[in-house]
């Protein structure tokens, strides 16, 4: 079993940065990817990106390449998602999510360890 949890969520400012962080613990040698989502209230949990913890490759949602960066610590078994020129779009409760499987993923169901979740508001 894998746990992952999120930290680091809060208000901030239009055009202001943040920064999220994903520990994962338990089986973390059975992880392939750690993903990160998002879902605003009434929406879908939509992906915002992903890396690969063997590659170190990174993908993004087109919607937040060019601000959003994903990187990580093997030692700390941490993700980070550092988020930059922050728009009120973005304001949403943000996931971590490990899979355990290659090849990309891009949707829910393509993960099978999630976190609780943390908050992001953008305030204009």
């Amino acid at each position: 079993q894998v746990q992952v949890v999120e930290s680091g969520g809060g208000l901030v400012q239009v055009g202001g940065s943040l920064r999220l962080s994903c520990a994962a613990s338990g089986r973390t040698s059975s992880i392939y990817t750690m993903g990160w989502f998002r879902q605003a209230p009434g929406k879908e949990r939509e992906f915002v990106g992903a890396i690969g913890l063997i590659s170190s490759g990174t993908y993004y949602a087109d919607s937040v390449k060019g601000r959003f960066t994903i990187s990580r610590d093997n030692a700390r078994n941490t993700v980070y998602l550092q988020m930059n020129s922050l728009k009120p779009e973005d304001t949403a409760v943000y996931y971590c999510a490990a899979r355990s499987v290659g090849g990309r993923g891009y949707s829910p169901e393509d993960y099978r360890y999630w976190g609780q979740g943390t908050q992001v508001t953008v305030s204009s």
